[in-house]
């Protein structure tokens, strides 16, 4: 049992529901709204979100062994060999491209087929320089959110032109996964990312922790604030140019976007260093921002957006004891 949860945290089974799911995006945005599809889509994007968060740790595992909180971590540990993490990450790019020839193989392969491989492949490569070599490579960040945006673009190539709506859940896509990296990530391991010898955005900036006091300089605070507050605008700018919409969605996005920025400033404005407080509020933006994009989507897919909105908490809550944790305990 205890090997079976060390493999459930190592692939990051709990948080998959809300990882996986981009690719779904990216059809829905085009106008794809098949099960069949979406569930395979689905399926790709576990893969690619297993094969990044497996290689980061595989990379990562010297460097964690020097820090106190992290020994318990599964590579770390010594539960899992290394050689295994190595073969899961090798297995989840076979299947990758498996599930993807398998999505199209009642339809002719054209360019826009081939433009998803290209992205998928990019996705893959720069994700891979992040996980190998992010460490020493400061604004290394907007990499991996390229990867993920990458991600995203395949599941509507793989059916369509993208439009509009494509491109800005892209850019929605990539502000999340930028500010997820660069500065919860970079908040979050200010304690101890300098004793690594990494090299990031938050610590160039001059985000420090000194005798449990954390200092997060103005312009990170602004670099930070100004992902939410791009990302805050992107959200409404389909309705402007088409999209249908209830009012009472449009109000309901502006109460989640308003929490999450509540959320924001409660991050960037500690004032003492506490990992478990930190760590609770990146979970419970995550959990709201999860809700946005199926929100944007109410009027267009109906009530496929209440599952979508939903399915990240309900995994959540199925799988997380399974790895041996306390739920809405996160550990990062």
């Amino acid at each position: 049992m205890q090997k079976l949860n060390a493999y459930i945290k190592l692939i990051r089974l709990p948080g998959l529901g809300g990882l996986a799911i981009p690719p779904v995006f990216g059809a829905i945005s085009v106008g794809i709204y098949d099960f069949y599809k979406l569930a395979i889509l689905f399926a790709i994007g576990c893969f690619t979100a297993i094969f990044g968060f497996v290689l980061n740790d595989y990379a990562d595992v010297e460097l964690d062994r020097l820090i106190k909180e992290l020994q318990k971590k599964p590579l770390v540990s010594g539960i899992i060999e290394r050689k295994n993490a190595v073969a899961i990450c090798i297995f989840c790019v076979i299947l990758t491209f498996l599930f993807a020839f398998i999505l199209w193989k009642d339809y002719n392969f054209d360019d826009l087929k081939f433009a998803g491989i290209v992205v998928l492949v990019l996705a893959g490569i720069l994700g891979t320089i992040y996980n190998l070599y992010g460490k020493k490579l400061a604004g290394s960040d907007f990499l991996v959110a390229l990867s993920i945006s990458f991600v995203f673009l395949f599941g509507a190539l793989a059916f369509s032109k993208p439009n509009l709506l494509t491109w800005i859940i892209f850019l929605l896509t990539f502000n999340q996964t930028l500010h997820m990296n660069a500065v919860e990530g970079g908040i979050k391991d200010a304690d101890h990312d300098y004793l690594m010898g990494v090299k990031n955005i938050a610590l160039v900036s001059g985000v420090k922790v000194e005798e449990g006091r954390i200092e997060v300089p103005w312009h990170f605070k602004a670099f930070g604030m100004g992902i939410r507050l791009s990302s805050a605008c992107f959200v409404f700018i389909p309705f402007i140019y088409g999209l249908k919409y209830y009012v009472w969605q449009l109000i309901l996005l502006l109460l989640l976007i308003s929490l999450i920025i509540l959320i924001e400033i409660k991050l960037l404005w500690l004032r003492r260093f506490n990992r478990i407080k930190i760590r609770k509020l990146i979970a419970a933006a995550a959990f709201i921002r999860y809700s946005i994009v199926p929100i944007m989507l109410m009027s267009k897919i109906g009530i496929i957006s209440l599952a979508l909105v939903v399915l990240p908490i309900l995994w959540y809550i199925a799988f997380t004891p399974l790895a041996g944790l306390k739920l809405f305990q996160p550990e990062m």
